[in-house]
């Protein structure tokens, strides 16, 4: 059997946002869950875009990308199995290259940091403290 690979363009979180315009900026496990601090590209239907200032280029906003129930997660550097707090103990940062669903609670994100396979339920997407 196939596993069906879902974009990150097809998944309604991340409706008018351009993850690879966007940036992560750290990692965390917490409670179970992985939380991907990020600073998000916002498209300009988006419903909290605003206008860039003078000096910006695009309307950047701080956020965290949040895999709840977070079982797993694979870098790939990794050739063993380590709990997912001491998978992303060596993740940096960058722009994300792609995100994609590759199977039921399989997600893999990909950019400057390498390529993550993340093992959890479905994301969420909070911007300043509100869910999209």
């Amino acid at each position: 059997m196939t596993k069906e690979v879902t974009s990150w363009t097809a998944l309604r979180e991340f409706r008018h946002i351009d993850l690879t315009q966007s940036f992560v900026l750290s990692w965390e496990v917490a409670s179970g869950s992985l939380q991907i601090d990020v600073d998000l590209y916002l498209c300009p239907v988006h419903p909290f875009y605003e206008e860039p200032r003078p000096a910006e280029i695009a309307c950047f906003r701080p956020a965290h990308i949040e895999f709840p129930n977070c079982s797993r997660i694979l870098a790939t550097a990794q050739d063993r199995d380590v709990t997912p707090r001491d998978a992303i103990r060596e993740l940096g940062g960058g722009l994300i290259n792609d995100l994609r669903r590759t199977g039921e609670g399989e997600y893999e994100i990909s950019g400057e940091f390498g390529r993550v396979a993340i093992f959890a339920e479905r994301p969420l997407v909070r911007l300043n403290d509100q869910r999209i």
